[in-house]
């Protein structure tokens, strides 16, 4: 009877002392390929559309303020297509309304290869057009929902929040989200100044530019001597 008290009391300290150390820092579960790789810069998708309604005398005012803000909207996103939805039916006026609609965009500078016109099933043949494109949204990770004991080091590993205030403050200040998903492209090089380059080079000259200082300038005194 002693002796199973005693095995009683053993394993009810093991369990106390291992609830006071906590997880380890890395957490219990998978362990990444390097600590970095934790949290990692995601993207999701989103749409930004708008609903027209079909007039039979064509766009009203506010209609085509809308579609300039779309426009707007779409040079920022950098999005591939704007698409124009008409409602299914074979409407004549809502037929008229969609490509109208695809002329406004035309005529407020979007290249007639990025807007495309298409129908969608709708309830009613004069339904509203619809006008929008895809949008690409960063994913802001949110830190700190759990906390591992940070002196449970011994695997060397980082600790399960390790990197995830970095990414977090780098989703929410990326200008365009789509830089995540695919790099952009290099701008031209300047090839004229190149060329000069290579002749100030190949007659034995000096390549670089000359360098002004502030005392060239006339801003900052001579030394005391």
């Amino acid at each position: 009877m002693t002796r199973t008290l005693f095995l009683v009391g053993a394993v009810t300290a093991a369990v106390s002392l291992a609830g006071c150390m906590g997880a380890p820092a890395e957490g219990f579960g998978p362990v990444p390929i390097n600590p970095t790789s934790r949290f990692s810069l995601q993207v999701e998708p989103g749409l930004d559309r708008v609903a027209l309604a079909v007039h039979e005398e064509g766009l009203s005012q506010n209609q085509t303020l809308a579609l300039r803000d779309m426009v707007n909207r779409f040079a920022v996103e950098g999005a591939p297509m704007l698409t124009v939805e008409a409602p299914s039916g074979d409407d004549p006026v809502s037929s008229a309304a969609a490509w109208a609609v695809k002329g406004a965009l035309e005529a407020q500078g979007v290249p007639p290869s990025q807007v495309r016109v298409v129908t969608y099933f709708a309830p009613d043949p004069r339904a509203p057009v619809l006008v929008g494109f895809e949008t690409v949204r960063a994913v802001v990770p949110q830190c700190g929902q759990s906390w591992t004991n940070l002196t449970r080091t011994g695997n060397n590993a980082g600790s399960a929040n390790f990197g995830c205030a970095v990414n977090a403050n780098l989703a929410a200040q990326i200008a365009n989200p789509r830089d995540i998903v695919t790099p952009r492209a290099m701008t031209p090089s300047d090839a004229a100044r190149r060329s000069v380059v290579f002749d100030h080079y190949r007659a034995g000259e000096q390549t670089a530019a000359v360098r002004e200082t502030l005392v060239d300038r006339g801003r900052v005194s001579n030394a005391v001597d």
